[in-house]
């Protein structure tokens, strides 16, 4: 009997995987085929899916015990996928990004280059982000240049590959902050580096990047193995009551902010219609989903960043960070 419910495990897992694979292929697909008018989209897009999905199949043995929340990502990515196509290239128009703040009010553009506006945060953003190392991101932000740089380098915000990051949870945040003293930030410091004690390394993988409705180019990723970010938050949560109940982000989400676009492409003229330029942006994140989608990174650091100007981490702005490892030693 304990053969048969084994067996039965192993068999009802795998086709999980199975079903999870062609749903991401058969979902990006359709998305591609709506809403792309150009052949050419459709054609790298539907390769970008079947690279996936090899690459999900053929390392299957790897991914018997895929989390849960890897079903409750890909809606939250496809959902974030047709968002410029519903809503429009809005920031065009300089309008909100991301955290209900203006890309008006966080950067200027002078010279045909992009430049932080940078203001004080008060009380500062008390952030925990996982860090993605520079193994990983030098060769991401390498491939976003290469595409984004030739039409856009005037109107467009590149991340620093030195601060990719993934925010977990915030011990406070500009829409609802929670002023500390000294002594409670140290508190909240050690109770952060607990958490980190108790997480394994987490290994990922690219799942597609997305470019949204307000400009902001995102990666967005699965999770493989390792103390999935569901968890992670969860650890936070308990280990920081103090903490806004409302957080920024939904709990399963994985993503890391690549580039944010600000403005209308070198080719475009005031003869342009917004269409074409739309093409532009998808064939654009097309190219760069060919060349990265399925991209491997292992986390193993979690960072308590107290940043003093808005969107510090995003922006290149002050801040204090305490790094700390994870404790946990299991992939």
């Amino acid at each position: 009997m304990a053969r048969v419910r084994n067996w039965y495990n192993k068999s009802k897992a795998a086709t999980v995987i199975w079903v999870i694979s062609l749903i991401t292929f058969y979902s990006i697909f359709r998305m591609a085929s709506k809403y792309s008018s150009s052949s050419k989209v459709v054609m790298q897009v539907s390769i970008v899916s079947i690279k996936l999905y090899k690459r999900i199949t053929l390392t299957r043995p790897n991914l018997a015990a895929l989390p849960v929340s890897n079903g409750e990502r890909s809606k939250l990515y496809e959902k974030m996928s047709r968002d410029l196509d519903e809503h429009g290239a809005l920031f065009l128009k300089r309008g909100e990004t991301s955290q209900s703040l203006l890309l008006s009010d966080l950067f200027d553009i002078k010279n045909g280059s992009v430049t932080p506006a940078l203001k004080a945060a008060n009380p500062p953003v008390r952030a925990n982000v996982l860090h993605l190392s520079t193994e990983y991101s030098l060769p991401i932000a390498k491939a976003v240049r290469d595409i984004f740089s030739p039409t856009l380098n005037e109107v467009i915000w590149f991340q620093n590959s030195e601060l990719y990051h993934f925010s977990m949870f915030h011990a406070s945040h500009h829409i609802s902050p929670v002023p500390a003293s000294e002594e409670e930030i140290e508190a909240e410091v050690d109770a952060v580096k607990s958490v980190a004690d108790q997480l394994c390394p987490v290994t990922i993988l690219l799942d597609r990047v997305v470019l949204t409705s307000t400009g902001v180019l995102l990666g967005c990723w699965q999770v493989i193995s390792g103390t999935d970010p569901v968890n992670i938050r969860s650890k936070l949560r308990n280990a920081l009551p103090r903490a806004p109940e409302k957080q920024l982000y939904a709990p399963a989400i994985l993503h890391t902010s690549l580039a944010r676009i600000l403005g209308h492409p070198k080719n475009s003229s005031e003869d342009t219609n917004a269409g074409s330029e739309l093409q532009h942006f998808h064939e654009l994140v097309a190219r760069l989903n060919n060349r990265i989608v399925g991209t491997k990174a292992t986390i193993s650091e979690l960072w308590y960043v107290e940043e003093y100007d808005v969107l510090a981490l995003a922006l290149d702005g002050k801040m204090k960070t305490r790094r700390f490892q994870f404790g946990c030693s299991k992939a």
